[in-house]
């Protein structure tokens, strides 16, 4: 991480974090040391993970690392930016790699599907077919974590448009309809509160591909069985 980049990151987070009222309830269950695998949920504002980011940061001392949208790799500069931050691209060979180096690092298996969802299907996941982080965790014996922050669906209201979904689906472009504060692109003044789960730890891998492929199935329910009952939670906590 690039430390000049990190000494004008964390103000900008904090700024933002006082901006929301930003609370992470949960923090005792990030571990102080060793790896783990931090599973979020995706807004389209995406600044609520950084938000939590800084503030296991300020009260862990760790800084989780990030596996950026492909994305960011196809536009000139932009890798440079997130990985001046810590971030990686989001792949299994640099999950695997940060894991095996006793590194933090947080995934949002929905991505940009999820995070361009409307306003209409807001607090919901899009996790039913993306696996590799549950097989990722077995593989390395990680522990997950989960963090929800539902309410950061509501920092804009993202409207339903054909354009935006035959841009990601032919060109994999994040094209969007949405506006924050009033009709301006400012984030509404949300309160944000991530939830953390239990560290859930993965089963010991089976040797046989089929059984291996059970493992992660069932894995992959139970961490999704648990991140909804978190947003559950999360919501009952603000009303």
């Amino acid at each position: 991480m690039d430390g000049e980049a990190m000494k004008i990151l964390i103000p900008v987070l904090n700024s933002l974090r006082h901006y929301h009222r930003h609370q992470v309830i949960g923090m005792e269950h990030i571990p102080r040391e060793g790896s783990a695998l931090v599973v979020v949920n995706h807004s389209l504002a995406t600044y609520d993970i950084a938000l939590l980011n800084a503030a296991i940061f300020a009260e862990r001392g760790r800084f989780m690392r990030s596996l950026a949208d492909h994305l960011f790799y196809r536009v000139p500069y932009l890798a440079q930016l997130v990985e001046a931050i810590g971030a990686k691209e989001g792949n299994r060979h640099n999950a695997r790699q940060l894991l095996e180096e006793g590194e933090m690092v947080c995934v949002a298996p929905g991505g940009m599907r999820e995070a361009l969802r409307p306003s209409s299907q807001r607090y919901q996941l899009r996790w039913e077919h993306r696996r590799g982080f549950a097989q990722i965790a077995i593989e390395s014996q990680s522990p997950v974590i989960i963090g929800m922050c539902p309410r950061a669906d509501d920092l804009y209201q993202v409207y339903a448009s054909p354009l935006t979904s035959w841009a990601y689906n032919k060109f994999k472009i994040p094209l969007f309809l949405a506006r924050g504060l009033g009709f301006t692109p400012i984030p509404r003044p949300v309160k944000l509160i991530h939830h953390l789960s239990e560290p859930l730890y993965p089963p010991k891998p089976r040797a046989e591909p089929a059984a291996f492929k059970k493992q992660v199935e069932v894995f992959h329910r139970q961490i999704i069985k648990r991140a909804e009952a978190l947003i559950g939670e999360s919501i009952a906590y603000r009303e």
